[in-house]
């Protein structure tokens, strides 16, 4: 699942082709229009494909910003204002194309599911192996109130400090750090793969409950959650399974993994211990974790 270095990355990666741009048509693949008409919410969720598109066509892109893992658009049309608001799921991503069949991953060329038609000539394309993914169009971000649910940004003034009160909550202090890291209330866009590196980074087994942390302990966790995402933005992202980045390149962030699916530990030499903790695959050296 693409996580917050992943998302960034895509985000800069259309920014340059995009913004500015009008979207002057919009076009849904058959899967997104039959799920629609059998009842479900495939892909474009909360809103009609009619008025999808009513509040799309002849809207200008604005901006394009990262919020966790969401990818937000501006749009402006003369007094009118809407935002887009996705989420990539599994294995959704953003490609900009002259044309679909430009895209250079087979799979994602593939499975295409919506098409913005720029007035610069290029498409802004939507593609989702596994349809999980999401796509909203809504007046307002407020509209929608997961988003207004997250934690402040980690690489923010005052992540820290909000990180840090949640401990005092009842629901999270009997909880493994690990899973309560992973609580987008917590700490916005730590996914499952930068929170297992961050506790081996930070020396802490995530089986460990919140509430027996020090409070050195939990700063240090904080710090390492915001080593490895900024480590991770700085690689271009994991590319283990399916994310690429919109020009279809793979990060490198992979070869840097200490534990995430790894067979031994490259600073003792242990064999690495893989559980189930919240519902997640987790991956951990017990000897390096205490």
């Amino acid at each position: 699942m693409p996580e917050l270095p992943e998302v960034e990355h895509v985000k800069r990666g259309i920014v340059p082709h995009i913004v500015g741009q009008q979207i002057i048509d919009v076009t849904f693949s058959s899967k997104v229009k039959d799920g629609k008409e059998s009842g479900k919410e495939t892909i474009i969720k909360g809103i009609t494909l009619d008025d999808f598109k009513k509040y799309s066509i002849g809207y200008t892109i604005e901006d394009v910003t990262r919020r966790s893992k969401y990818l937000l658009f501006t749009l402006k049309h003369g007094s009118s204002r809407r935002n887009l608001i996705s989420h990539l799921g599994m294995a959704g991503g953003f490609f900009v194309a002259r044309e679909v069949d430009d895209i250079v991953i087979p799979n994602y060329r593939k499975h295409w599911h919506v098409v913005f038609q720029l007035n610069n000539g290029l498409k802004l394309i939507y593609s989702d192996i596994r349809r999980f993914g999401e796509i909203r169009n809504v007046a307002q971000l407020a509209d929608y109130a997961s988003i207004l649910e997250i934690a402040p940004e980690p690489f923010s003034e005052e992540a820290e400090a909000h990180y840090l009160s949640q401990f005092t909550h009842k629901k999270y202090q009997k909880m493994p750090i690990k899973q309560m890291i992973l609580e987008h209330r917590v700490i916005a866009g730590c996914g499952n793969i930068y929170a297992c590196e961050a506790l081996f980074d930070a020396g802490i087994n995530p089986h460990t409950p919140s509430n027996e942390l020090t409070m050195a302990q939990r700063q240090k966790v904080f710090q390492s959650v915001v080593k490895v995402l900024e480590m991770g933005i700085q690689s271009g992202g994991t590319s283990i399974s399916d994310y690429v980045h919109a020009d279809g390149q793979r990060g490198t962030m992979q070869n840097n993994l200490k534990v995430y699916k790894q067979k031994t530990c490259s600073v003792c030499g242990s064999d690495i211990t893989t559980a189930i903790i919240g519902g997640r695959n987790t991956h951990y050296c017990e000897h390096c974790q205490q």
